[in-house]
């Protein structure tokens, strides 16, 4: 049995949340832009736990950007079940919940049309989106176009629809939220929409109506939400949850989704009612910080080390004495004291203390592969800052941060290049290198294998910062990089975290 609207009646409620059928005549008040996983398991929680409490009162459309299939979604009426696991506050959490938040998902570009037609909607109040860190990003197009190429030209044109459709009411503004994992990327979206508003040349009421009447909140998602598990693990729970569902996900418990706005902005988001891990504030910095630094950028200089022992996924990791023992040296002695913002020594330990509980989760496979994706730029966003603030505190070479370094370029340098794909090269074995920045590191290890390290790393381009002007940081990571390459990554790790051991 597939899970579908029609098949819930035959589904057992004693292990699974079972949305009621009232729920599915609910209005549509969100418009998504993105399917992923992380979307489905952190925002569209949310809604769809305020929904069963009959709080927020509103489902979810949501436009499929690449691709024309959503067969996936429609042959299950768009309902999906997260299985939540793991431990909160002490105690073990094992939850099945159907997810009844999202009504349906359009393919932007078989039906664009579609997706108007719910701008011009009287119950849309908001707009989500999570289209990767690229896809906040200027193109200069018409938005005339069905549908315009870019997610800013998307969503210009879905407010420009929604301007004519109610001739500027200032009442019909937006509430638009984006999730992607830049610095301030809500501000970052209304600037490129604003600008894109001018280069289409579009009328100065709606300028101001774009402007004045919608709200673009930055803000910060937080949870692990790997996505489908592995074979034998969906037989399990297909067995224990009595039915077939193609789009299962899992996730930790843990979840935090910071927004900022006021008043206005927590009158329409009713849904954080419902949920301490919702936090609408004027400032959400110090969540960012947290978050970004201690976790995503643990994972982020982690994942080339982990990826270069053999280990394939983050909690396989933290049973790894030697892995482990780096991530723990990493938060407490140079992510901790190098956060560039006001957090306090308590405030970083603790939330180190619950970023090593998650990455631990038994229950989660987060591969390192996965968090390698885009690595370049999350080096840059994630990392960079770091380092420059470390050197402003303690003006020496940070060694696990110039390690993480040293193993994103061993793991990052393209051996071979195919059909415009790039390949990395391990122990015999090849892997895609899926970075947009793949084709440069290809050209520069091509062209100064020997110089590789100092080529990229000098690059004013690709950093944003002269890292040539941080003493002895560039040799360092030459010097480890070198010992990867010709050690393997055992003994230069062993090295590092038994001197730091002596140092204790």
């Amino acid at each position: 049995m597939i899970l579908s609207k029609d098949n819930l009646k035959f589904i057992t409620t004693e292990n699974v949340v079972v949305p009621n059928s009232e729920i599915f005549l609910l209005p549509e008040k969100v418009l998504q832009f993105g399917t992923g996983v992380l979307l489905r398991g952190l925002p569209d929680y949310f809604i769809d736990k305020a929904n069963r409490q009959g709080v927020f009162n509103g489902r979810v459309v949501v436009v499929k950007s690449t691709g024309a299939n959503t067969a996936e979604f429609d042959q299950q009426d768009s309902l999906y079940t997260l299985c939540v696991r793991g431990i909160e506050n002490g105690v073990a959490v094992n939850e099945n919940i159907i997810s009844s938040a999202i009504s349906r998902v359009v393919a932007a570009e078989k039906d664009w049309q579609s997706i108007l037609d719910v701008a011009a909607s009287n119950d849309l109040q908001v707009v989500v989106s999570n289209t990767t860190e690229v896809g906040i990003q200027y193109v200069e197009e018409p938005i005339q176009a069905h549908p315009p190429v870019s997610f800013p030209g998307k969503l210009l044109a879905v407010l420009y629809q929604r301007y004519q459709a109610f001739k500027g009411d200032a009442s019909k503004g937006l509430v638009i939220i984006a999730t992607e994992l830049i610095p301030d990327n809500g501000t970052k979206l209304a600037q490129i929409v604003s600008k894109l508003a001018q280069h289409n040349q579009l009328d100065a009421g709606f300028i101001s109506w774009l402007e004045e009447a919608n709200t673009f909140c930055n803000s910060l998602v937080d949870r692990i939400v790997p996505g489908k598990p592995d074979e034998a693990t969906v037989n399990a729970l297909k067995h224990e949850l009595g039915y077939q569902d193609t789009l299962l996900s899992m996730t930790e418990p843990y979840r935090l989704w910071a927004i900022e706005g006021g008043k206005k902005v927590a009158d329409v988001l009713s849904f954080a009612k419902v949920d301490e891990g919702v936090v609408i504030a004027e400032d959400i910095e110090i969540y960012r910080e947290l978050k970004v630094r201690l976790l995503n950028g643990t994972h982020t200089l982690s994942s080339g080390i982990a990826f270069l022992l053999g280990i394939d996924t983050v909690k396989n990791a933290m049973s790894n004495e030697l892995m482990s023992s780096y991530i723990e040296t990493l938060m407490a002695t140079e992510i901790g004291p190098a956060i560039p913002y006001e957090v306090n020594k308590e405030q970083a330990d603790a939330f180190a203390n619950t970023v090593k509980d998650r990455f631990a989760n038994p229950t989660i496979e987060h591969f390192w592969t996965s968090i390698a994706f885009q690595y370049t730029m999350k080096m840059k966003i994630r990392i960079v800052p770091l380092l420059t603030n470390y050197y402003k505190i303690f003006n020496q070479v940070p060694a696990h941060i110039a390690l993480g370094f040293a193993a994103y370029l061993a793991f990052s340098r393209p051996q071979r290049k195919e059909n415009d794909l790039y390949f990395g090269l391990d122990n015999g074995a090849s892997y895609r290198l899926n970075d947009d920045s793949a084709p440069y590191l290809f050209e520069k290890y091509s062209a100064f294998k020997d110089d590789f390290v100092e080529e990229v790393l000098a690059d004013k381009n690709i950093w944003g910062v002269d890292l040539t002007q941080l003493t002895g940081f560039i040799a360092e990571v030459k010097g480890l990089y070198l010992d990867l390459v010709s050690q393997g990554i055992t003994p230069v790790l062993s090295n590092m975290m038994s001197a730091q051991l002596k140092t204790i």
